[in-house]
């Protein structure tokens, strides 16, 4: 049976939404596509680790928000001054090449009565990274949620990063990176917040 029937065959019989069988299906058709024999021993079992990536890569659509910040603290001692996490390192893929975005999120808040503990800030970063990605939107979306499910009285978040789409293909600018900042509640109003985020981000 040649490849292309298997393909039909599978994708007739079983959910192509869901079912590894299929993916390792394109994923060997793929391969065959770019030149290669999909068959030889280095890429035999290549289709099943692909798959096996794909599902930790993109992990993030499985994940809630509510589910990662439903534990808060009251007890704080009427701390009101901003909590900073810098550098949270990250990767995640751009959705129009599917190419590596390798970074870093800075995310300040200013909390309203409790906090949340500091490891549910990089599931968050992390949630969203093992999604497909634009940087834009995955700062928006990191601040809106912490703002949603925490009602700080502001958020600010500053991704820098590096596209494998800019670096690797197309203009092929190797040391360009790319920065991009959202701010929520008081921090879109004082600019004194935003200059004393910005130092605290990039500061070494």
């Amino acid at each position: 049976m040649s490849l292309s029937e298997k393909l039909i065959k599978i994708h007739q019989g079983l959910d192509a939404h869901r079912d590894d069988e299929v993916v390792k299906s394109y994923i060997e058709y793929l391969l065959n596509w770019i030149g290669e024999d999909p068959h030889r021993e280095g890429l035999r079992d290549t289709p099943t680790r692909v798959v096996k990536a794909f599902k930790e890569y993109f992990g993030g659509y499985g994940l809630s928000p509510s589910d990662i910040l439903d534990k808060t603290f009251e007890d704080v001692s009427g701390y009101s001054s901003p909590i900073l996490v810098r550098n949270i390192d990250f990767v995640s893929h751009c959705e129009h090449h599917l190419a590596p975005i390798v970074g870093v999120v800075h995310v300040s808040y200013i909390p309203n009565g409790r906090v949340v503990g500091l490891s549910k800030i990089p599931r968050i970063v992390d949630m969203f990274a093992h999604r497909l990605q634009l940087q834009e939107r995955m700062t928006t979306d990191i601040a809106q949620t912490l703002q949603d499910n925490l009602n700080p009285e502001g958020v600010a978040v500053m991704i820098e990063a590096t596209h494998f789409c800019l670096k690797a293909r197309g203009v092929k600018k190797s040391q360009s990176d790319i920065q991009t900042m959202h701010y929520t509640g008081i921090y879109t109003q004082d600019h004194d917040l935003q200059k004393d985020f910005i130092q605290s981000c990039l500061k070494s």
